[in-house]
């Protein structure tokens, strides 16, 4: 009987032991579960125009613009901290092509449990289908109106927030059936700037104002000509600074 008793007497409180063991455990593994830790907010409007053009075709005197488009888009919309992407496609015409595709969002709604990495990497997957489809009706309607696509992704992207970021996949040689950039001279600023002004008269400055536009192709026809190619990439920076108040930032040249 005095054996029984010591039992029964340490049994509460050996229970009481275990116990205050495994809530502490348990409430942990709750905090897991229910707590999952949050990314960081992804808030900048991104914007990504791409040439359609046959100087961005996959040929030898042609800059390959799909090639440069699925090298660079994801790296971009990463760095870039890109919370939603719009496209627009130089074409002949680009403010009035039919090549249209949606916005999408990069970093979608989610709740406590949602694993956002590979949320987002599914969006990112999406944002280069776009862009992919977007770049091939370009195609189908080759022209290389620069300008004009600069105009139409500064109308799309959001403007009531963060500063825009661009990515523009052209060699920029503009080409449409106005105005052709090949036939002037661009040999000092003084001419340059003639040069801006009569394509600013003309089609007025695209709303990208305070928007950082990041080339890639810029200048590309001109590799075998550093001067000219010089003179052609300062065109674009006066033009784009200078004008249309915008930034250009060449990290993602090649």
């Amino acid at each position: 009987m005095r054996h029984s008793a010591r039992t029964a007497h340490r049994s509460p409180v050996r229970a009481a032991a275990r116990l205050a063991v495994v809530v502490p455990l348990v409430c942990a593994l709750s905090a897991l579960v229910s707590c999952t830790k949050q990314e960081e907010a992804l808030t900048t409007p991104c914007g990504v125009v791409v040439d359609g053009s046959g100087s961005a075709a996959a040929v030898k005197q042609g800059f390959d613009s799909e090639a440069k488009l699925k090298d660079s888009l994801v790296e971009f919309l990463t760095d870039q901290k890109c919370g939603t992407v719009d496209f627009a496609p130089i074409t002949r015409s680009s403010r009035s092509s039919s090549c249209r595709q949606g916005q999408v969002d990069l970093d979608p709604p989610h709740d406590a449990n949602t694993d956002q990495k590979v949320q987002r990497a599914n969006a990112q997957r999406n944002a280069a289908v776009a862009a992919l489809a977007e770049l091939k009706c370009a195609r189908s309607q080759n022209g290389s109106d620069v300008w004009g696509a600069l105009a139409r992704i500064g109308e799309a992207v959001p403007g009531d927030g963060e500063a825009p970021k661009l990515l523009v996949v052209s060699d920029f040689a503009q080409a449409d059936p106005e105005f052709s950039l090949s036939r002037h001279d661009l040999s000092t600023k003084a001419r340059r700037a003639k040069v801006i002004d009569s394509l600013v008269k003309e089609r007025g400055l695209p709303g990208i104002e305070g928007m950082d536009v990041f080339p890639v192709g810029l200048g590309m026809q001109y590799s075998a000509k550093p001067s000219e190619a010089d003179d052609f990439e300062s065109f674009w920076v006066e033009a784009l600074e200078g004008r249309a108040k915008a930034h250009v930032d060449t990290q993602y040249k090649r």
